[in-house]
């Protein structure tokens, strides 16, 4: 039986206005805190969880770092948007209305690789995507305190859009390492000579699905506000999780080692191009350390940083 990921596990993006990133994703995008931590590698710095459901179910995760950096230069050799599933064109049309009202500049709903879309940026120029999922099959638990209606909710995250120069050495770490699949091609509506080239994993849909546009007259991009760090994979088990250890290795790929982030465990390393892939178990899972109903609420950290709480917790900012 082959290794097979089974789609997004999380995203995590960067911002310097981590008040600012609470009100929009909250109270814009209607998505649930569920998880108010530190990243566990400069505990200076928030990690947020955001979730398209009310218990943070993987593959609904989108996360932020704040740190106090310029904004991104844009360019290839980066994560460059973060697709937003809802159940189909109705709630597409919906998020168009919503957007407009909230004085959030998007475009209007157009056809994307046979899917209804919208584009939009964040404040901080985040490129994220409301994408029609009319196949959607999620476990999805609606937020019945989200700002937006359940019909409508974001139900996970999918596609991800990368930017690369070159395909080749990207497209043989996805196929015969990460034993992805592509599938189709199609172009961006706004630069029509790039080619996109789908790649999916599991059982594929818009929630399993990578998508690579190739772009080599474009400089590489520098980090800041607004991109994004990394892209998370999930695999379901840890005996799963230990199996990808051991491909990683038996491929010569450098990497982090096993990495006990407590909620899950993460095991890092970078595409050719430098992106960085992570790849996370499904277990334990949020509801490990908080009750389910109160996510969120309150600061919370990983075991080994409980003795130095006071000292993290006195160094971050309010976040309203």
């Amino acid at each position: 039986m082959s290794l097979n990921l089974k789609g997004i596990h999380h995203l995590t993006a960067v911002t310097a206005n981590v008040r600012e990133n609470y009100a929009f994703y909250t109270s814009v995008l209607g998505l649930r805190l569920v998880k108010r931590s530190v990243n566990q590698d400069d505990v200076s710095a928030y990690h947020l969880f955001y979730s398209g459901d009310k218990v943070g179910s993987p593959g609904n995760d989108l996360t932020f770092f704040d740190w106090n950096v310029p904004r991104e230069q844009r360019g290839t050799q980066s994560i460059i948007r973060t697709g937003l599933r809802v159940s189909g064109a109705d709630a597409v049309q919906w998020w168009h209305e919503w957007l407009t009202e909230k004085k959030v500049d998007h475009e209007a709903p157009q056809d994307i690789d046979g899917r209804n879309t919208i584009l939009f940026e964040d404040f901080e120029g985040q490129r994220l995507a409301i994408i029609g999922d009319s196949a959607a099959s999620d476990p999805h638990q609606a937020w019945e305190k989200s700002v937006v209606p359940s019909a409508c909710q974001i139900l996970g995250q999918g596609p991800i859009t990368l930017s690369v120069p070159d395909l080749h050495n990207t497209d043989r770490v996805l196929t015969n390492v990460l034993n992805m699949r592509q599938v189709r091609s199609y172009s961006l509506p706004d630069r029509q000579t790039d080619r996109v080239y789908v790649y999916e994993m599991g059982d594929g849909g818009a929630r399993a699905e990578l998508h690579i546009a190739v772009q080599p007259d474009l400089k590489p991009a520098r980090s800041g506000a607004g991109s994004v760090h990394h892209v998370a994979f999930r695999t379901p088990t840890f005996e799963e999780y230990h199996q990808w250890t051991e491909r990683l290795k038996q491929f010569r790929i450098p990497n982090s080692g096993e990495v006990d982030r407590f909620w899950f465990r993460s095991l890092y390393f970078r595409e050719p191009n430098g992106i960085l892939f992570e790849i996370a178990t499904d277990e334990p899972g949020f509801g490990i350390d908080e009750p389910l109903e109160s996510l969120g609420e309150s600061v919370v950290l990983p075991p080994f940083l409980e003795a130095h709480r006071a000292t993290i917790v006195a160094n971050l900012k309010p976040l309203k």
